[in-house]
């Protein structure tokens, strides 16, 4: 294998990683990075209504950057939420804190009202971030990603009305009504593939698809509802320009499949054995993870030795980015994160 090169910038190490290219060590960024662990976003945040404070470009770029110079992460994912592009398409939903849909989707009808929309028309604010951080981090050598939740998880919260454990009613519709649950997903995908393509435009170098509920399914119904979504997402982003990651919380269960998915990264959550995963797929894609959220509470030596057994694990694999298996918690520890981020660039050249 040709040695990894020495001494690489933080865009280059995190693109060549994405598509399984040598680097020095694994970049590092984390999940939910921007968020109520800082008390700098609690107070660029106070006061203000959520899907408010994702339409305020200053307010947005401002915290998107918090963690680079607060806890040293290497990758800026730019402060929004998954449901940002959906309202736009005729949905009425608040936060109360997570998403409550004020009319559930249950008939076809429904989903034949949904309007298609351009993204750059209907939630300009997005890409004016995007523009706005680009800038910002274009002297800095960091890569700004871009993100999507994917239909699936869209469609769960549509169809359920809020957040589940089970998100029973969208799995019962599967089996009932599969015809519907079809014209919704498509409709979702769709407006998914125009929504990162229009991010890509606007400067993200690389996308992250989130499928948080997709782990609720079986191998089975995965490949049957899922994995033709995340394909087709795949097949529409120019992929020589920008790579694409996916996560599934709660896919220990699914990872081989997520490796057919077109994705050039599969973001693990922690509990996959990430060694198995490197033997097991890291030939054919990269990966991303998988630290347990609530191991930032740990010491800093602690963290420092999960970092190593984290990258020791995925050295089989063509390519990782160290990050955690989900987002970071509110409770989290700014301390643990910073121990986190240290350790990564601690890390030997051949670790």
């Amino acid at each position: 294998m040709t040695p990894p090169p020495v001494a690489l910038g933080r865009t280059e190490r995190f693109l060549r990683a994405c598509r399984g290219d040598p680097v020095d060590r694994p970049p590092v960024w984390l999940m939910r990075q921007a968020g109520r662990y800082l008390p700098e976003y609690r107070r660029v945040r106070a006061g203000i209504p959520f899907l408010d404070m994702c339409r305020d470009v200053e307010r947005a770029v401002e915290v998107s950057l918090q963690p680079l110079d607060l806890v040293g992460t290497e990758a800026v994912i730019f402060f929004s939420d998954i449901f940002v592009p959906v309202p736009p398409m005729g949905v009425k939903l608040e936060f109360a804190p997570g998403p409550v849909v004020a009319e559930p989707i249950r008939e076809l009808a429904q989903v034949e009202a949904l309007r298609t929309v351009e993204p750059l028309e209907s939630v300009p604010f997005v890409f004016e971030i995007l523009q706005a951080l680009r800038r910002e981090l274009r002297d800095r050598d960091v890569p700004l990603l871009g993100f999507a939740g994917a239909p699936f998880t869209l469609a769960a919260y549509l169809v359920e009305g809020q957040g589940s454990k089970d998100f029973g009613r969208v799995k019962r519709m599967m089996y009932r009504e599969p015809e519907l649950l079809r014209a919704l997903l498509e409709r979702l995908t769709e407006m998914t593939c125009a929504y990162l393509n229009a991010q890509i435009e606007a400067g993200a170098q690389a996308v992250q698809l989130f499928d948080t509920w997709a782990g609720l399914l079986g191998p089975e119904e995965y490949r049957e509802w899922i994995q033709p979504t995340h394909q087709r997402i795949a097949a529409a982003l120019d992929r020589a320009r920008v790579p694409l990651l996916l996560y599934v919380n709660g896919g220990s269960h699914l990872y081989e499949i997520m490796a057919d998915s077109g994705a050039d990264v599969v973001s693990l959550d922690w509990r996959v054995d990430l060694a198995r995963a490197a033997r097991e797929i890291g030939g054919k894609v990269s990966l991303q993870g998988n630290l347990d959220p609530c191991a930032l509470a740990a010491p800093p030596s602690a963290i420092r030795e999960r970092v190593r057994a984290l990258a020791a694990a995925a050295a089989p694999a063509r390519g990782h980015i160290l990050n955690l298996g989900h987002g970071c918690l509110p409770e989290t520890p700014v301390e643990g994160v910073r121990a986190f981020t240290d350790a990564a660039r601690a890390l030997a050249p051949e670790a």
